[in-house]
């Protein structure tokens, strides 16, 4: 199967009511093992990339990796880069071989994100990918970008006209969700999610998705979020266990590198497996 777009992913996705995962790859071990859980999942996935990651691993080597792994894939992918403010990277990663991309210039006057974005949607059409978009920052710091003070929601006719006008094919309202770990079961504006998609049928991106409750994610996906953005969970899980492994090595003074990348790919291929699960993507491919 071939790579696919992102607007065939999630719109089958938003018809049917299930969520795509997409989450954010670190390196080449996260990448494949991201593959490899939405292969066993028989799951579309989004494999994400944030512009601190493109600047440390170099889009040629990413979109190398990307060729590579994605070489008769048996499930619909799609290669995403995520909030990206920087048109030079996004210029950047379209000629790579990207196929999706969120330009957020969510810091800027609507009407100057607007006219920027409709800029980034002709752009990308001419290499055949798709554009997410965004008018309000999303609470929390990601990879060096964002912040964490809220950031003003913008009312109904205003993410409407933005929608309409710059025919992006994906849309990330603000709904009290945030990048990073959740100190408290988050407080969401799931009727903001309804509103937007009965005035305008569209795929909404839920930010923010590690640490909200199943209860949560079912009843944002009901409504239309068919993009759940994972990104936080992956690094906690690529971290912990490789903490896990290199305290067991430690302990035991045996120093294998193969068995530590067999026992994180082992973990982030079962997280990726839970998440299609738990947004009713599997066995969807």
């Amino acid at each position: 199967m071939p790579v696919s777009t992102l607007k065939e992913v999630v719109d089958r996705a938003f018809a049917e009511r299930y969520g795509v995962p997409a989450i954010n790859i670190v390196n080449d071990l996260t990448m494949e093992a991201v593959l490899a859980g939405a292969v066993e999942a028989r799951s579309p996935v989004i494999v994400q990339t944030s512009v601190k990651t493109v600047k440390a691993l170099g889009s040629n080597v990413l979109a190398s990796m990307w060729t590579s792994m994605t070489a008769g894939i048996e499930v619909p992918v799609v290669l995403h880069l995520d909030h990206c403010p920087d048109r030079a990277v996004i210029t950047e990663c379209l000629d790579r071989g990207w196929n999706s991309v969120l330009f957020d210039a969510s810091v800027l006057p609507v009407e100057e994100n607007q006219r920027q974005t409709i800029e980034v949607v002709r752009e990308a059409r001419a290499h055949g990918a798709h554009v997410e978009g965004e008018i309000e920052a999303i609470t929390g710091v990601e990879d060096g970008i964002g912040s964490d003070t809220e950031s003003a929601r913008q009312n109904l006719d205003v993410a409407l006209r933005f929608i309409e006008e710059t025919g992006v094919d994906v849309f990330a309202p603000a709904i009290g969700n945030a990048h990073g770990v959740y100190r408290h079961e988050p407080v969401l504006d799931f009727q903001r999610v309804s509103d937007i998609v009965d005035e305008h049928p569209i795929p909404i991106a839920l930010h923010g998705g590690s640490g909200m409750t199943q209860a949560q994610f079912s009843d944002l996906i009901r409504r239309g979020c068919a993009k759940v953005n994972i990104s936080t969970a992956l690094k906690i899980t690529f971290m912990k266990s490789s903490l896990a492994f290199l305290e067991e090595a430690e302990a035991k003074d045996r120093w294998d590198p193969p068995a530590l990348f067999a026992h994180v790919h082992t973990d982030v291929a079962a997280l990726t497996r839970d998440l299609a699960r738990q947004f009713g993507s599997a066995g969807k491919a």
